[in-house]
């Protein structure tokens, strides 16, 4: 049986995971982001999202302590795929400013653009 190409969301999921490795091998542990690794990859790959965030390095030091929940100065890849959900969320709600819901859904640009 052949392979099937994988679909978008499977090319995507795998993004995130390839992300997370890119940094979290830096230094360290190379299956957590330490907190420079962190600060980098949301300057880097979240600066759309984030631009008030990536200027204030209180802020992103404040978004890493509260997804850290075992509190020991890494996020786990389980930890930081919250702040992807976190993400896909806040997006989706931004998309709907303005934009009707239901049978005519459509969507807005939301943060990314």
């Amino acid at each position: 049986m052949a392979t099937k190409t994988p679909s978008v969301m499977e090319r995507n999921i795998n993004t995130v995971i390839d992300v997370f490795h890119q940094h979290s091998r830096m230094e360290g542990n190379t299956d957590t982001l330490s907190q420079k690794e962190f600060k980098k990859m949301v300057k880097n790959d979240l600066a759309n999202f984030l631009k008030k965030e990536k200027r204030r390095n209180s802020l992103i030091n404040d978004m890493m302590e509260d997804l850290d929940t075992n509190q020991d100065k890494q996020l786990s890849f389980e930890e930081f795929v919250m702040l992807v959900a976190k993400l896909v969320f806040a997006t989706h709600e931004k998309m709907h400013e303005g934009h009707p819901r239901g049978n005519d859904h459509s969507h807005g640009s939301g943060f990314g653009k």
